[in-house]
């Protein structure tokens, strides 16, 4: 009897999953067709190769130091020696604090991406829910970020959101 009921309730369960509409978008695409998500995306990107070349032009101060430090160490006495290494260690810290505060969880990048990126993903997200309410669809995939191995292109509503935001389609 538990076996019956079991059945009847997988089958029930797998109707009702048959009866709910879905489709699917590509994130990635949509945004890429957008002229504010690529100027925003190069404005982080200079950011970030500008603030990359100065850690790297402190590291290789650092890189200096140290190799005048080996050079002159035998020269040194201890009490030398151990303020050379001490302002190699303190260099380095800063340094790394500096990437912190740029490329860190809560650094500027990240603030900087959520500033410039989330009113676009905010816009992107009312005109995905518009389309989904008009044509009654019940879920919508991300093709982008969600793991989908397969899917029929006739479903894809990528376009769809792109119109709905005014975009014109094929800039990329």
């Amino acid at each position: 009897m538990k076996k019956l009921l079991l059945l009847l309730a997988f089958i029930g369960g797998f109707s009702a999953v048959n009866a709910q509409k879905f489709a699917y978008v590509d994130s990635d695409y949509i945004m890429k067709q957008i002229p504010e998500f690529q100027e925003a995306q190069k404005e982080l990107d200079n950011l970030s190769t500008t603030w990359q070349k100065e850690i790297e032009k402190r590291y290789q101060e650092i890189e200096e130091m140290y190799k005048s430090y080996q050079a002159e160490a035998v020269l040194l006495t201890e009490k030398m020696k151990q303020q050379r290494e001490e302002a190699i260690i303190k260099k380095e810290q800063e340094v790394q604090e500096f990437q912190k505060s740029k490329f860190g969880v809560e650094g500027e990048l990240f603030k900087k991406r959520q500033e410039l990126v989330q009113p676009i993903q905010d816009k992107v997200y009312d005109a995905l829910k518009e389309v989904s309410t008009s044509s009654g669809y019940d879920f919508i995939f991300d093709k982008s970020q969600s793991g989908i191995l397969f899917a029929d292109d006739k479903y894809d509503k990528s376009d769809l959101v792109l119109r709905k935001l005014g975009v014109k389609i094929g800039i990329n």
